[in-house]
């Protein structure tokens, strides 16, 4: 009896499954991974962060070091900080960035005869798949550097009956934050930082997923679903995407927290290689480096692993996708 049960309720549970579009699977896939990837490194993002806008007290210290700070001074719940921004982005981000990109691609490969299934079409549409991402989700990752740039000494306040800020925004909720910039520079506060975001976005975006399935393609079919192959490829895959880019990051996250001094990305960018010096484009890459392997990793063995759950099929090649 209860056997039956049990598969009866399997039956139902794939006929839900198989009912849904393709893109709504691609949707749940890439936001659970996008979830997980980022809870796990919450805290050397929030460090990253720290050092690139040369918070005071951070600016020159090493990650251990960065950790001990932060845990002293705002306790444990300050490795989080920023983190449910950072979620609340990259979960409809990620959702778009997986989507878009197997969009992209099926199009591409129905539609011309030129691009056969490999790195070039892997690239383009990794490429347009994060720039469509950013666009729609930037606004979020402001308000999640915005967050995070903010230092409070925990302890102090608990010794003085009153909060010491060190370098505290104004705001102190998502909503805030962004009602507050929408205040000061309307619309195109809200997209400060857009400019250098794109010109990293596009090569890396478009490098992850090249480098991702280029590295799939010398492993044997029967490995291809290993989770250690998928936390393998990922990591070198976000690793090397990542050292290409890495100063636009920088850029990025000083125009962010410091809205009225950078009028566009080439100004921000002599700006900080003239008055911090060039070192300062690469400040935080250590713990990029340490953040971005473990990211990396779980969120493309998540979307692998939630593929394979929501039985998403394999693309299926077409004349104009095989043709030599």
């Amino acid at each position: 009896m209860a056997s039956s049960q049990g598969i009866s309720w399997s039956i139902k549970e794939g006929s839900a499954l198989d009912t849904l579009p393709v893109y709504v699977k691609e949707l749940m896939a890439g936001g659970v991974a996008g979830g997980f990837s980022k809870s796990a490194v919450a805290p050397l993002e929030r460090i990253k962060i720290l050092v690139q806008t040369r918070t005071e007290g951070y600016h020159s210290m090493g990650v251990r070091q960065s950790l001990k700070r932060l845990l002293k001074h705002e306790g444990f719940a300050g490795f989080y900080k920023g983190n449910g921004a950072s979620v609340i982005r990259i979960i409809p981000y990620s959702s778009l960035y997986f989507m878009t990109y197997e969009r992209y691609k099926c199009w591409m490969l129905d539609n011309y005869a030129i691009f056969r299934s490999g790195p070039l079409v892997d690239l383009l549409a990794g490429s347009a798949a994060g720039g469509t991402a950013i666009l729609c989700t930037y606004p979020l990752d402001l308000a999640r550097t915005i967050l995070a740039h903010g230092v409070v000494d925990a302890k102090a306040s608990l010794e003085s009956g009153s909060r010491n800020f060190i370098a505290q925004p104004r705001n102190s909720g998502i909503k805030s934050v962004l009602g507050g910039v929408y205040r000061e520079s309307g619309v195109r506060g809200l997209y400060r930082g857009i400019g250098p975001t794109l010109m990293a976005i596009l090569p890396y975006a478009g490098m992850r997923f090249c480098i991702y399935e280029e590295l799939k393609r010398h492993v044997s079919e029967e490995h291809q679903r290993s989770i250690v192959m998928s936390l393998s490829c990922g990591a070198l895959s976000g690793l090397l995407g990542q050292s290409v880019t890495y100063p636009l990051d920088v850029v990025k996250r000083q125009m962010q927290v410091d809205s009225g001094r950078y009028k566009n990305t080439w100004k921000a960018f002599t700006t900080i290689v003239s008055e911090q010096g060039w070192r300062q484009l690469f400040a935080g890459l250590g713990i990029n480096y340490i953040k971005i392997v473990p990211s990396m990793a779980i969120g493309f063995a998540t979307y692998d692993m939630m593929k394979l759950s929501l039985r998403i099929p394999p693309r299926q090649k077409t004349k104009s996708a095989s043709t030599v």
